[in-house]
């Protein structure tokens, strides 16, 4: 049975309590520890994907522990920054869990990050500590005079030259949690830095409760895990979807959560045999996963573990949703959120699905479609996805941009925050997203949302991937390029242009065609895997 059997209900008579004093590690991986100690917390799967190896509650518990006397030997003590630069390895959870434990504040980045990327990290948040593995090594020593408040660096997996090798110093140290000062539930718990689409990233700080806390709403509601589920949330270590998916929530609910230290791009028949081998039992991933899941051979699969599925991170199109239902006969569960906030919008299990759209807002959270003025708007009217913050600001969403005030000032309007992503609302509740605030194509006086368009274009059989922008045009200010990634089978050619442009013309509203494709074998996107539109408009027209 689904954890929320009515939806309106459960809006209703929602509650969690926020005790004074809460540590995200201490309160989740202990408690486990000490009721289900040999409960299986983490599935780490090997690169091939053919083994695991199972950490229990307890294993964690003293792992963790470990790592923060390690920490604290080093002299590292409650709110210092420690920057995290580790993929999908067992050392990513010991790090970052340690860190939380000892009340300092992780900054997970992607193993992707270039030496700028982790210069200006490391600089903005005045971080003390590095944590990489062989690969970051170089890349850090390459920035570290450049790092003034940088003190410590630390190894994981690998050994190096004037580096602490965190794997003899973790096995050496004592498993009895370490002696440090309390976290309070509106202490800092960790700090992302945004995908930066536009700009420098800025440091999204969450507290304890926002997301140590908050992170349950995201595994009860939207992800509706167990005891005794084994989650796959597919996602970088750099990116917060791993704290929606790989920390806190799961664990709260006694979960065990299953990652996979992937080398290179993946292989999608690889990925479904995992599901089958490993024993997923809920599954999430970007759209991107599914469209590429559903071009393969699924009737050769017997997915009779997989219950419940998630998409997140960008829309869904409806043909994956229902290409995926007939070969699994499992819905995909679409959810939205961002880095400032835990799960806001979702298709629950309760409910019916509107395939395509983000669904209905969480419990705990007030969602609206507003206005430049923060005004609520009426069904069916375009406008920003919001969280009402005012009387009272939910304990679920970050305490601040850190460091900048004029950005969280200018996320703010009237009684909500603003996300920058453009909406509507039905009659019936769901929520349509359209695309980001600043994507919005003017063409002719017309507004056109890339999602719109590439929603439309994604329909044609010819087609795996696109991404769409505004170019500009003598005539009509701008008008509509898409940039698409061609399944397998199928060649680039003006003949074939032409016939996606007619599709597109007989499928929506004419003044929405691409008037420019460009056939490419891969889009730009941030670490998080969203695609740089900012990127794509340099190409040229």
């Amino acid at each position: 049975m689904p954890n929320m059997t009515d939806y309106a209900t459960e809006r209703e008579s929602f509650h969690i309590d926020v005790p004074e004093t809460f540590n995200a590690v201490r309160d989740v991986v202990d408690a486990q520890a000490a009721a289900n100690p040999d409960a299986a917390a983490l599935l780490m799967v090997s690169p091939d994907g053919l083994d695991a190896d199972r950490y229990s509650f307890a294993e964690l518990k003293d792992r963790t522990s470990q790592v923060a006397n390690v920490l604290d030997g080093l002299g590292v003590t409650k709110g210092d920054r420690v920057f995290v630069m580790l993929p999908r390895v067992i050392g990513w959870y010991d790090t970052v869990l340690g860190t939380v434990r000892l009340g300092a504040i992780p900054m997970p980045g992607t193993s992707q990050l270039t030496p700028k990327d982790i210069a200006y990290r490391i600089n903005r948040a005045e971080a003390s500590v590095a944590v990489t593995d062989a690969d970051g090594v170089a890349k850090i020593d390459a920035i570290r005079d450049e790092c003034p408040s940088l003190t410590t660096v630390i190894v994981a997996g690998s050994e190096a030259d004037g580096w602490i090798d965190l794997d003899s110093e973790r096995a050496a140290a004592s498993t009895s949690p370490p002696d440090s000062e309390p976290t309070s539930s509106t202490d800092p718990l960790l700090i992302y830095f945004t995908s930066g689409t536009t700009g420098n990233p800025k440091m999204v700080l969450h507290t304890h409760a926002s997301y140590g806390i908050g992170h349950q709403i995201t595994a009860r509601y939207w992800q509706d895990l167990q005891a005794g589920d084994v989650f796959w949330g597919v996602s970088d270590t750099g990116w917060a979807k791993a704290a929606w998916s790989k920390l806190f929530g799961q664990w709260a609910l006694g979960a065990t959560v299953m990652a996979w230290n992937a080398q290179g791009k993946p292989e999608f028949s690889q990925m479904l045999r995992m599901i089958i081998d490993h024993g997923v039992t809920v599954f999430c991933a970007p759209p991107t996963i599914y469209r590429n899941f559903v071009v393969e051979d699924l009737s050769q699969y017997a997915f009779s573990n997989l219950r419940h599925c998630l998409a997140a991170g960008e829309a869904l199109n409806p043909e994956t949703f229902e290409s995926w239902k007939a070969a699994t006969g499992t819905e995909i569960h679409d959810g939205y959120g961002q880095t400032e906030t835990v799960n806001l919008l979702a298709n629950y299990q309760c409910m019916d699905i509107k395939p395509g759209s983000l669904g209905k807002p969480t419990p705990g959270l007030d969602v609206a479609v507003v206005d430049e003025n923060g005004t609520p708007l009426p069904p069916n009217s375009e406008g920003v996805i919001a969280v009402r913050v005012k009387p009272e600001r939910p304990r679920w969403l970050f305490t601040e941009y850190w460091r900048d005030e004029e950005a969280t000032a200018k996320s703010h309007v009237g009684d909500y925050y603003l996300t920058g992503d453009r909406a509507y609302l039905d009659e019936d509740g769901y929520f349509w997203f359209q695309s980001r605030d600043d994507d919005i194509i003017i063409s002719a006086g017309y507004r056109i949302g890339p999602f719109e368009v590439e929603s439309v274009i994604m329909q044609h059989p010819a087609v795996t991937e696109v991404a769409v922008i505004g170019v500009p045009d003598d005539v009509r200010g701008e008008v509509v390029k898409a940039f698409i990634i061609l399944a397998p089978g199928h060649d680039a050619s003006d003949d074939l242009a032409s016939e996606i442009q007619k599709y597109v013309q007989e499928t929506t509203a004419p003044y929405k065609y691409p008037r420019h494709i460009e056939f490419i074998d891969e889009l730009p996107k941030t670490v998080s895997g969203k695609v740089r539109r900012i990127d794509l408009r340099k190409r040229p027209v």
